[in-house]
């Protein structure tokens, strides 16, 4: 007992000491640090690059494991290689660096003050008011909004704009006579990212025969990836949502605005909210 009582007042001791050395400059130096690495990686993983930092991390455990079982051969190599691998990645990944370092710079103090919140209702009010104009004038048009899961395939497909989102530049865009209304838009990161993109068609034959090739190319993606696709056909001017390889249909500006809201809200808050407007929408068929 005593034993362990003499542990605890060591450590309590101990602690003591730490903080009494801890200064608020130390706090802050190591705060900043952790949030440069935190929004490095937030880049890094919206490229090409997030493949190859996994397979670095791979070869410093490799290395660092030769280095203990003593096997020098390897080590060497490996050291020299990651040595090496340094300047080759800098010249490789230029461009992804480039384009890392320009983002940092258009990133305004406005863009980390603002809520997540604020910016999800505003995406959503102006995509469903985009999206109810153009079911009122039966403009077709594509419109994807990218979640956890990255598309930087789909993204590279079309033409990169990296604009405010706002609905009559989506109106814009989908209007019969520009060059990028054929094809689907690309929402991510409270931007428009991209027009003019290429979806993959789904597989599925038990569709039904009125689907068209926006229906089709909305329900592809949402097989393959968690993206929320919006489709406003130009046919019938209905506004439908795929999501998880289903398509609902029948949405008005005021549901898709809720299931946009939903879909870009946190998991644990969704399930209710899903619930509400599936049964909206039966309603109204």
């Amino acid at each position: 007992m005593n034993g362990l009582i003499n542990l605890f007042e060591n450590i309590v001791s101990a602690l003591k000491e730490f903080f009494s050395l801890l200064r608020i400059a130390d706090i802050a130096d190591v705060a900043i640090v952790a949030f440069v690495f935190y929004k490095i990686t937030g880049l890094v993983k919206e490229t090409r690059a997030w493949q190859l930092v996994k397979g670095i991390v791979l070869l410093l455990i490799a290395t660092w494991l030769s280095d203990i079982f003593q096997l020098n051969t390897i080590n060497f190599i490996l050291r020299n290689t990651v040595q090496v691998g340094v300047l080759a990645l800098i010249i490789l990944f230029q461009p992804e660096l480039r384009r890392a370092l320009e983002k940092m710079g258009r990133t305004s103090l406005d863009t980390f003050l603002s809520s997540p919140v604020v910016e999800i209702e505003r995406c959503a009010d102006e995509v469903s008011r985009a999206a109810s104009i153009m079911s009122a004038k039966r403009c077709g048009a594509l419109m994807v909004i990218e979640r956890k899961t990255k598309i930087g395939d789909i993204i590279g497909s079309g033409t990169e704009l990296d604009a405010r989102i706002t609905s009559e530049l989506l109106l814009t865009i989908f209007f019969d006579k520009t060059p990028l209304h054929d094809g689907a838009v690309v929402i991510s990161d409270g931007k428009i990212t991209a027009a003019a993109c290429l979806l993959p068609l789904t597989d599925n034959e038990s569709l039904s025969r009125e689907l068209g090739t926006r229906h089709r190319a909305a329900i592809g993606l949402s097989e393959c990836s968690d993206a929320f696709v919006i489709v406003v056909s130009e046919e019938t001017g209905k506004i439908s949502v795929a999501e998880d390889g289903a398509l609902e249909r029948n949405f008005n500006r005021e549901t898709l605005k809720e299931a946009i809201e939903t879909a870009l809200t946190a998991p644990t808050k969704r399930a209710g909210k899903i619930a509400k407007w599936k049964e909206r929408l039966k309603w109204k068929k």
